[in-house]
């Protein structure tokens, strides 16, 4: 049962098709894991046994008389704190939301679990998953695969961490400005970031509504594809016969390439060696509306976040985390016409993109330009989280900015990834041509 903790989750279920895993036998190994594990209390919120091992029977059933609900039927999943979790706590990783107990699942967690996915527990984040970074000092701060010293990312931070650490199979996070992405990126998994209103927000704590997207983390192109599926109510993206022959990315030049750290830039130059050898045709391109795009992210991002917040935070700021209460604050600074406005010229810069990347499979960049910072570093130098957090997220944030769906994969070096963008609601593209890459890449 040991070697379930390692294999992917579409693994996992096409085990339980042909009998020969146990849903049961599968969420307690997974439960039994994640309890063992020393790290535990810095990766999950609680673990949730009881509704798991009911979910797993009800899955033990189903398989035995071969009416399974999806490919992942009874296949374990963590879930990141700000998904509401019926008769569980759901706090956001803030103490404004301690005791916040849900009624109700959120609606992507209600259809993932009656496609049968099973719910092991509630996940570690960021506080009110506003920072790239995943250091929180009010709650947690998970540990990074690599480096228990270091950051693992955030926001989607015990999620991340929770497939890395093999304590469980799959994770569905959120993504506003790279809250999936930077975390699967340093530690080594695939993340996708949705379009934005592909999946429901219902029940989902927020952030910025007009930039909140939700995702999973994964060991695998196709788990991340079959986890998209699982939350939409169908069998997920066909994968089969994915080919990088006749493939043509554009590489962004513009900003994406800007002040890389050593690893990340070595790792992503050798992917794209990689991808040509396997077919893919590359060029190299401009895009001055990115870099235009970031100089409105002031209202677009703090703006509406603070306005969302605004009261509950000022009822208690003392409870935050001083820069995430600082980052809400700067909300402060923009009034409802520069929202407006902000909004209006990123409308126009998004047509401009969709017009400039429409004719190649994807927009190939570096994920993450830097390494995953010590915890120490972080706790005792605001300066430098500021900095850290903001270049952490700045390539990410192109994807948010831009309205793309993107797809972030491992390179084979250590916390570097490479990342594909491409056109809203091109989810099932995006995963096949992601799929190809995984394969050149492996």
């Amino acid at each position: 049962m040991q070697e379930w903790l390692t294999m992917s989750a579409a693994a996992l279920g096409r085990g339980i098709g042909a009998g020969d895993i146990d849903p049961i036998a599968l969420a307690q190994t997974y439960l039994d894991a994640a309890a063992a594990h020393p790290m535990s209390h810095r990766i999950y919120t609680c673990l949730t046994p009881e509704r798991a091992l009911a979910e797993a029977s009800a899955a033990a059933a189903r398989a035995k008389a071969k009416q399974r609900l999806s490919p992942l039927d009874g296949v374990p999943v963590s879930w990141k704190d700000l998904f509401d979790t019926a008769g569980t706590k759901t706090e956001a990783g803030s103490a404004l939301l301690k005791g916040r107990t849900p009624e109700a699942d959120a609606e992507v967690l209600r259809v993932a679990t009656a496609m049968g996915a099973v719910c092991i527990g509630k996940t570690h984040m960021s506080e009110l998953a506003f920072s790239g970074l995943g250091y929180n000092p009010v709650t947690e701060t998970s540990p990074c695969v690599h480096d228990p010293d270091a950051v693992s990312g955030g926001s989607s931070s015990g999620a991340a961490a929770s497939v890395a650490h093999n304590i469980a199979p799959l994770a569905i996070g959120s993504d506003t400005g790279g809250s999936v992405r930077i975390p699967s990126v340093w530690n080594d998994l695939v993340g996708l970031k949705t379009t934005s209103g592909r999946l429901t927000l219902e029940g989902v704590v927020p952030l910025v509504k007009s930039f909140d997207t939700i995702g999973p983390l994964a060991r695998t192109v196709e788990d991340a594809a079959l986890a998209l599926g699982l939350m939409e109510g169908t069998s997920g993206p066909d994968l089969k016969g994915a080919t990088l022959e006749g493939s043509h990315f554009a590489l962004l030049e513009t900003l994406a390439m800007d002040d890389l750290e050593d690893q990340p830039r070595a790792a992503f130059e050798s992917a794209v060696q990689r991808l040509k050898a396997a077919g893919a045709k590359i060029t190299v391109i401009e895009a001055p509306e990115v870099k235009e795009a970031i100089s409105h992210a002031g209202p677009l991002f703090p703006g509406e976040a603070y306005g969302i917040w605004r009261d509950v935070i000022e009822g208690n700021p003392d409870l935050m985390f001083q820069q995430v209460l600082g980052r809400f604050r700067a909300g402060e600074n923009f009034t409802a016409p520069d929202f407006v406005a902000a909004w209006e010229t990123l409308e126009e810069l998004r047509a401009v993109w969709d017009e400039r990347i429409a004719g190649f499979d994807a927009v190939l960049m570096p994920s993450c330009p830097i390494m995953p910072p010590k915890i120490a570093d972080l706790a005792v130098n605001e300066d430098y989280y500021v900095e850290r957090n903001l270049t952490a997220l700045r390539n990410t944030r192109i994807g948010n900015l831009m309205g793309s769906c993107a797809l972030t994969l491992p390179t084979g070096l250590p916390s570097c990834g490479i990342m594909l963008c491409a056109l809203p609601m091109q989810e099932e593209r995006l995963l096949r041509i992601g799929s190809a890459v995984e394969a050149a890449l492996a």
